[in-house]
């Protein structure tokens, strides 16, 4: 890894990389203009092409980098929606899902037959 670093543009890459997670994990938006300039100053195509990237998202990344809101405890709803449909594929029927779905339990609760069951009754 240092004998990587010996190389002035790795080195320089590593960096902005460096700095823009730093920026992110800290939410700094207001360095966010200083690092498109180090990095179009840098001649790091790659790095450009994605500081450029970041440019067009404008207002959008500044706000998710300085406003304390967050989507996560909506995608985690979704992803609990999610696993709990991928679990249930094929096996029962919409009102199971819908039981499990809204007890929050990803366990069927007693007395509901699935769908395996409900055909194997005369």
């Amino acid at each position: 890894m240092e004998r990587l670093l010996t190389c002035e543009p790795l080195r320089h890459a590593q960096e902005l990389v460096h700095d823009f997670r730093t920026m992110v994990r800290t939410r700094q938006g207001e360095a966010l203009g200083q690092w498109v300039k180090r990095v179009r100053s840098s001649g790091l195509t790659n790095r450009m092409s994605f500081a450029e990237g970041r440019e067009c998202e404008g207002s959008a990344l500044h706000a998710a980098l300085t406003l304390p809101y967050s989507n996560g405890p909506t995608e985690g709803a979704v992803n609990r929606l999610k696993t709990i449909k991928r679990q249930m594929y094929g096996r029962a029927n919409f009102d199971l899902l819908r039981i499990r779905v809204l007890s929050g339990s990803s366990r069927a609760p007693k007395g509901c037959k699935n769908r395996k069951t409900e055909a194997s009754s005369p």
